[in-house]
């Protein structure tokens, strides 16, 4: 799994702003991708300054198009249909922030670092109606802010980055990280078709 996991970042590394793009895609769909983006960010950025705002970017659509895969799974049945994506616990927790005050709720997700929830919260302002227009500005702005500063800080400090980099220790919790993601994926998709298939299966 650890090779597996090493291998799958440098394949991410390689494709540059497509593999932002791709990664984007999926961290605001249904997967779960904790600090994929920005850990591709720095390593990006560290190893080409001139192209940090282009990865920024490319991260950012991904993003977009991420929630927008979101939006129109969710929206389209309500409040009902997103119980099939969270559970009870969570969904009341992200319903109370949401209802309170969507773009405030949407901005805080979209800049917080894990473990900090941020596609719940994009599920639970389609469920809510709020608009698709407003939502997908809201992600562009605060994704683009959130990328942005990261590539910054990681040309500001690439040096000690790249030396941390090569420390065994940096590499093994590199790799931890990635092996989390891809079982925290699996497991994430697996408990979105039970709870569809239980919806479906249960009566009107």
């Amino acid at each position: 799994m650890a090779a597996f996991a090493r291998e799958l970042f440098v394949f991410f590394v390689h494709l540059g702003g497509l593999g932002q793009l791709i990664l984007g895609v999926l961290d605001s769909s249904f997967l779960f991708m904790p600090l994929g983006n920005d850990l591709l960010m720095v390593v990006l950025s560290v190893r080409n300054h001139r192209w940090m705002i282009y990865y920024a970017a490319m991260a950012t659509i991904g993003s977009v198009l991420g929630c927008l895969v979101t939006d129109l799974l969710v929206r389209k049945h309500g409040e009902d249909g997103l119980k099939k994506y969270m559970s009870g616990r969570r969904l009341g927790y992200v319903k109370k922030k949401v209802t309170g005050s969507a773009a405030w709720a949407l901005t805080m997700a979209s800049l917080m670092p894990p473990p900090f929830p941020f596609t719940p919260f994009v599920a639970a302002a389609a469920a809510l109606q709020y608009p698709r227009k407003k939502l997908l500005t809201v992600i562009a702005v605060t994704r683009m802010i959130r990328f942005t500063g990261t590539g910054f800080l990681a040309i500001l400090f690439g040096h000690r980055i790249l030396r941390w980099g090569r420390l065994p220790y940096v590499q093994y919790a590199v790799i931890a990280l990635i092996v989390i993601c891809v079982v925290g994926s699996v497991i994430s998709v697996i408990g979105w078709i039970k709870r569809s298939k239980s919806k479906v299966a249960s009566p009107a």
